[in-house]
């Protein structure tokens, strides 16, 4: 047998001749790598290894920093370990539950704990202690019945979460006599993290984690006091389907209750657009004559506002519909982002002039012929549909900018009414592990733009790191403005994208820099039930990414 293998690393862009059995954590010391950031991980293949890795077959490797999306999950899942480990060791009475993000960070419950100025600075004291002795966090891997048994004591769904899975072994995560679940691997030790602060919010903890554009430093904070209210909501939702994480949702759809949860999901759905349409209608000072409605991409923004327009309708209004889509500039005149790439997020990307033109001569009650955009062609066209608002009339303007004050700066607010459309995560696996808004966005925009545009996974998830900067930038700094939030998760849409995504997702090369997040997010959807397509009612705001759909 060898005793040597051959290593291509992607930062030296070179090939080395290295023993076979050598760590990571040893190749990045022989190689003397040296990122902007500390190296806290590498991708292996495409897949993200702990620095513990063995190499014993020859493969591509590329060490990542903070700054990297890899490298910043890695750095949150690893500091959520340390946090739950301090609570476990002060507080064994409760349990910590990661909830959901807000303000730039994450806020924390204790459940069986009420929440003090006086607890979060104990377990922020302790938490220092676990990362100055530089704890070893260690890799597991046991037969499933053994790692139930390791974690049938903790109440935090981890082990319901096993049951359901059927994997005959599964991994898990020590740090001393603290034991652990994550999806994906974490840092080799406590002393890696030197960056986070926690402080008292509401009634739990908001973690607060280092800054995306620079990791040296902690992310700014942001007042969200409407997003938390809608967040809060949705948990209550959430329990009155008794289903706190997947493993209980695993357990309904085993017992056969599919069915029933889909029917209350779609009608809390309708529940909150009907009570949105009756906030428009009876809004104090008089009817609003401008509906504004904005979110991210694949957010659900457009099927939302075909739902309204039915529920304004009931209310007796006459509701008329904008895509601001169709404002976009032709494609050679859109702005371009500091890659060379066209940045379609980008509020210049639309035509101000027109678009203001347009909507004061419609306030003013003045026809106007209404143009169109061909994603095909990359041009404006005119197909003679015109459109003039008379009496009773409501105009909805959807669209990623719509609460952006740039877009029409000489409107008086009097005239608008604001909703921010968004997906929040409305299930976890555990208490411990969260599954990002970003993800199941991106699983909506890879099963719709793969059956409806010709796009594979591997050019949507391309896409994705230009579509998030721009969001970033344009859409989030403005979604406190609304004056209504609608959140177009659903309980269910991760088991039905399931079948829809994963074939997808099988075709992205493991070749390819795009592998890294079609593996993770494979490995995301194996943790549900899957439910047919089938099974989802045709109004469905999911229609919209799965087909089928009558709106």
């Amino acid at each position: 047998m060898e005793h040597t293998i051959t290593i291509y690393c992607k930062n030296t862009k070179s090939y080395h001749e290295v023993e076979r059995g050598i760590s990571l954590t040893q190749l990045k010391e022989q190689l003397n790598i040296q990122l902007k950031f500390p190296v806290i991980a590498a991708r292996v293949n495409y897949k993200l290894e702990n620095l513990n890795f063995l190499l014993y077959k020859p493969k591509d490797v590329e060490f990542v920093d903070i700054s990297s999306p890899t490298g910043r999950r890695c750095y949150v899942r690893s500091l959520i370990m340390v946090m739950a480990c301090a609570v476990h060791e002060l507080y064994p009475q409760a349990d910590l539950r990661l909830e959901h993000p807000i303000c730039k960070g994450y806020y924390c419950t204790l459940q069986g704990l009420d929440v003090t100025p006086d607890i979060v600075a104990k377990i922020k004291e302790r938490m220092l202690q676990i990362i100055k002795e530089d704890r070893k966090i260690e890799e597991m891997e046991k037969q499933t019945k053994e790692v139930i048994r390791i974690f049938a004591e903790q109440t935090d769904g981890k082990a319901t979460l096993f049951r359901t899975l059927g994997n005959p072994y599964l991994r898990y995560f020590r740090m001393g006599d603290f034991n652990d679940y994550y999806t994906n691997v974490l840092l080799p030790s406590t002393g890696y993290i030197n960056i986070f602060d926690i402080e008292p919010y509401h009634d739990g903890i908001l973690l607060r984690i280092p800054s995306r554009t620079n990791p040296s430093v902690l992310e700014g904070t942001v007042v969200q006091d409407k997003m938390f209210a809608h967040f809060s909501e949705y948990s209550k939702w959430n329990k009155l389907m008794n289903i706190a994480n997947v493993g209980d949702f695993n357990n309904l759809y085993d017992a056969g209750k599919s069915a029933e949860m889909i029917r209350l999901a779609e009608a809390l759905h309708e529940k909150k657009v009907i009570q949105i349409a009756d906030m428009i209608k009876n809004r104090e000072g008089g009817t609003p004559k401008l509906v504004l409605i904005s979110g991210p991409s694949s957010s659900g923004k457009t099927s939302f506002a075909k739902r309204l327009r039915i529920q304004l309708m009931v209310n007796g209004l006459k509701p008329l519909t904008v895509s601001m889509d169709n404002y976009f500039v032709n494609r050679v005149d859109t702005p371009k982002d500091e890659n060379g790439e066209w940045d379609f997020e980008d509020i210049h990307a639309l035509d101000l002039d027109l678009f203001r033109d347009h909507l004061q001569r419609m306030l003013n009650g003045e026809e106007v012929e209404m143009p169109y955009y061909s994603f095909e062609k990359g041009e404006r066209e005119w197909r003679g549909d015109k459109l003039k608002m008379e009496k009773g009339n409501v105009l909805i303007v959807e669209g990623i900018h719509a609460l952006n004050p740039e877009l029409i700066p000489n409107v008086d607010k009097k005239y608008m009414f604001r909703i921010y459309v968004s997906v929040l995560t409305s299930i976890n696996l555990d208490n411990h592990n969260w599954i990002p808004t970003t993800d199941i966005r991106l699983l909506r925009r890879i099963v719709r733009d793969y059956n409806t545009r010709g796009f594979s996974a591997r050019e949507t998830i391309a896409r994705c790191p230009s579509v998030v900067r721009g969001e970033v930038k344009w859409i989030y700094p403005y979604q406190e403005e609304a004056d209504a939030m609608f959140n177009s998760a659903l309980l269910f849409e991760l088991a039905v994208l399931k079948q829809a995504a994963e074939p997808i997702l099988a075709e992205v090369p493991k070749f390819c820099d795009e592998y890294t997040d079609a593996h993770r997010l494979i490995k995301a959807l194996q943790y549900f039930r899957p439910i047919p397509i089938s099974e989802i009612p045709p109004t469905s705001l999911l229609r919209a990414f799965v087909g089928g759909g009558t709106l």
